[in-house]
């Protein structure tokens, strides 16, 4: 029942590994720092790409190339429907991704996959993996493992640390995510938060009805389940785990524990 399976279809997410069968949902979050230290990132090394710095210019990533964007025709499109373009002569660079000029990368321990935009003011720190068609907006902080799937947005001033998101999840406006998972097509509302530390000492501790389970953790957020949605300025208690097809209403607390298939808070 808590199982990852249950929860989200994995079949299309490039990084299915790190939701061990038999395991709990939340034990993906014990494996994530590790994982993403293991990963095999590109190399960013590049006179264009100063690390810790706002981005002088904007850059073109092509066919594992760092191309200066001057010259190079650029056309700001949806990045997750495949709207961002790069043309150079007239000719569409397939694939290519794009970091805006006042961007910050912190560290090399990135990767920004195909068709993906980092806009203006957004801050990277690695390690980081942003999936192909996905958007890091305006004013976006990712604290370090940060692991987004295909066509994500991770949104404008939103903070996200130590969080994966599976595909077509987003988080477009004035969101916290801590220790947290969204599913295939979650949806937060603008000032969506999830808190992810107890007041008092101790593990974040899962109730449900069949009884309740030491997560182990002294941190978890919240955990989505595949299309579940929040509503604009909700808040999520440490440890609230919704199933698929979920609803938080706008200005809700949701309380910690497991929320079953289709619960909709009030």
């Amino acid at each position: 029942m808590l199982s990852a399976s249950s929860f989200f279809n994995l079949s299309d997410f490039t990084h299915r590994e790190i939701f061990a069968k038999g395991q709990f949902v939340w034990n993906a979050l014990d494996h994530l720092k590790d994982y993403m230290q293991g990963y095999r990132y590109p190399d960013l090394d590049s006179p264009l790409l100063p690390e810790g710095v706002p981005l002088p210019a904007t850059v073109v990533l092509y066919d594992g190339k760092i191309l200066d964007a001057q010259g190079l025709e650029i056309i700001y499109g949806d990045s997750t429907k495949g709207g961002l373009q790069v043309k150079k002569d007239g000719e569409i660079l397939a694939g290519a991704a794009v970091i805006m000029a006042g961007a910050v990368l912190l560290g090399r321990a990135i990767e920004i996959g195909r068709g993906v935009l980092v806009e203006s003011g957004a801050m990277i720190k690695s390690p980081a993996i942003i999936g192909e068609m996905s958007e890091v907006r305006h004013g976006a902080y990712l604290r370090g493992c940060c692991l987004s799937g295909k066509r994500c947005i991770l949104g404008h001033a939103t903070e996200i640390k130590h969080s994966i998101f599976l595909n077509d999840a987003k988080a477009g406006h004035f969101a916290y995510l801590g220790d947290s998972i969204l599913g295939n097509n979650t949806n937060l509302g603008a000032g969506t938060k999830f808190a992810n530390l107890r007041f008092l000492p101790g593990n974040v501790v899962i109730k449900t009805k069949e009884g309740r389970f030491d997560t182990g953790r002294r941190k978890i957020g919240a955990i989505l389940g595949d299309n579940t949605q929040t509503g604009c300025n909700s808040v999520t208690n440490p440890g609230t785990i919704f199933a698929q097809n979920c609803i938080l209403l706008p200005t809700t607390t949701a309380p910690s524990g497991f929320h079953p298939e289709g619960t909709m808070l009030t």
